[in-house]
């Protein structure tokens, strides 16, 4: 299962946030923003730090998504 940050990024543009701003307010590693960039996973304690400067739930930042396609 892959995960979707798209939510995350538009909710920095909604309040004119920069990526490097959300690393200073969640107080995150740079190296995670990168794999959150990438689209890969990150670990839980991450996504409650970002949540926690963003004041939302993990649901408004992060999407799974399968891997398994329907025919």
């Amino acid at each position: 299962m892959a995960v979707s940050y798209k939510k995350l990024w538009k909710l920095l543009i909604d309040k004119d946030m920069k990526k490097k701003d959300l690393q200073a307010e969640a107080g995150i590693s740079w190296a995670s923003v990168t794999k959150m960039s990438k689209g890969e996973n990150v670990s839980m304690d991450v996504l409650l730090k970002v949540c926690k400067a963003l004041n939302c739930n993990i649901g408004d930042i992060v999407d799974a998504i399968s891997d398994v396609e329907e025919a």
